[in-house]
């Protein structure tokens, strides 16, 4: 029902050796260096969504796959007292704490094309964010606090009730505003 952080890397893992790839075939092919590769694989950090999708297609998967817990076919409901398990993303620096929290609104869904989450983000001072880049579109709806969006050279601050969508190839960042916790609906697509 939900999913357990623990078990991407896992996931990561066995799907690479499922088809025979090597630690450093995955870096390889996905332009990662195969230090963030063994991390990611042993659960010790798990980047942000932009590297995940580099190793997600260089598996030739969906990143989704890495968080399906269930192949339903059908529509899919997820109850609000379901979103208790969650994923942590660092900002990619491998000693970083984990500032965002994502509860997966789809992960039975098989075959989807589009990832919605809500997004719990803790506050941080931190200003020196990497900025990732991958093909698709998000979607961001503001449901509490303040968030703050590097987008390319622009910078946009949303408010409760604000949304934005973008094209990912443009390198962004998404985070809380300064010193503030927020809570986003976020949903992700990426064509495969």
């Amino acid at each position: 029902m939900s999913t357990n952080k623990n078990i991407v890397g896992a996931k990561i893992k066995g799907l690479r050796e499922s088809k025979n790839l090597t630690i450093d075939e995955i870096a390889e092919r996905s332009g990662l260096s195969a230090e963030q590769i063994a991390s990611i694989e042993n659960d010790e950090n798990l980047p942000s969504l932009g590297p995940l999708i580099k190793v997600a297609r260089a598996l030739g998967v969906r990143l989704g796959t890495f968080l399906d817990d269930n192949d339903a076919l059908g529509p899919v409901v997820c109850r609000a007292e379901e979103r208790v398990s969650s994923i942590s993303f660092s900002n990619g620096a491998a000693d970083a704490r984990k500032y965002m929290e994502y509860h997966s609104l789809a992960s039975q869904k098989a075959g989807r094309h589009m990832e919605p989450f809500i997004i719990d983000i803790q506050p941080e001072e931190e200003k020196d964010f990497t900025l990732s880049a991958h093909e698709g579109e998000e979607f961001i709806y503001v449901m509490k606090g303040k968030l703050e969006i590097a987008y390319g050279k622009d910078t946009y601050v949303l408010s409760a009730g604000d949304s934005i969508y973008y094209d990912s190839i443009i390198k962004h960042h998404v985070h809380g505003f300064p010193g503030e916790a927020a809570q986003i609906l976020a949903v992700i697509y990426i064509p495969f």
